[in-house]
């Protein structure tokens, strides 16, 4: 039997019953959470699931709590996401002429790989960022590629090098935020969305400027839990 979730009108899931325990456990998910599955009419408290199914000790489960007082401090299961301004991240690479961004991305493709073991995303990147170097000379992106084209006439690969390395990186960057949503609507629930036309657009800066918001949401709550 496999249960949706709902929390703020965010609805996650499916998970199974032992999901739903371990996340409980984990303080992913609240007992104050609604849940159902299909053969349920109305929605019900987490707690309400747990305790009919009379198994498990529960005694090291979050008790319940008002939404203006934070919840006991849990294990930390996932690391934290890089936690460098979007803002650097363009400066920076504006000043390495875009090798940081795809340093940057990398860094984040990894740390999806770490807490989403099934993400490809890291894998593309690193080929799509290797034919780059291979067509721009190491230092330089696409446009540089493109702006060149003619002047690399001894290369009759230079344009499909480029125009490979650019679809790749943007197969990866899809990937990314597909991971990052599944994480964050699954294992680690915030109720993350995450527009295709911005992540087209702008990328691993789009990414970052998400990633920067989670890390403020996770530290204030650290806060709370330490000042209660």
């Amino acid at each position: 039997m496999r249960y949706h979730v709902s929390r703020n009108g965010q609805m996650y899931g499916p998970y199974t019953l032992e999901d739903l325990q371990h996340y409980v456990r984990s303080g992913n998910v609240l007992l104050t959470d609604l849940a159902k599955n299909e053969a349920m009419l109305e929605w019900i408290p987490v707690e309400q699931i747990l305790g009919s199914v009379g198994t498990g000790n529960y005694s090291a489960v979050p008790p319940i709590y008002s939404p203006n007082t934070a919840p006991p401090a849990t294990k930390q299961l996932y690391p934290d996401p890089p936690n460098l301004s979007w803002v650097l991240v363009l400066l920076f690479s504006i000043l390495t002429c875009g090798l940081f961004m795809v340093i940057w991305d990398i860094v984040i493709a990894a740390w999806i790989k770490r807490v989403q073991p099934n993400s490809q995303g890291l894998l593309y990147y690193i080929a799509g960022a290797v034919l780059l170097f291979i067509n721009s000379g190491a230092s330089f992106g696409l446009f540089y590629a493109f702006h060149h084209h003619h002047s690399y006439g001894h290369h009759p690969f230079a344009g499909v090098l480029g125009v490979a390395a650019w679809i790749i990186r943007i197969v990866a960057l899809f990937m990314m935020k597909a991971s990052l949503e599944e994480h964050f609507n699954g294992p680690d629930p915030i109720g993350l969305r995450l527009s295709g036309v911005m992540t087209f657009l702008f990328g691993g800066l789009y990414l970052q400027y998400h990633l920067s918001r989670i890390n403020e949401v996770k530290y204030a709550l650290r806060f709370r839990r330490v000042a209660i």
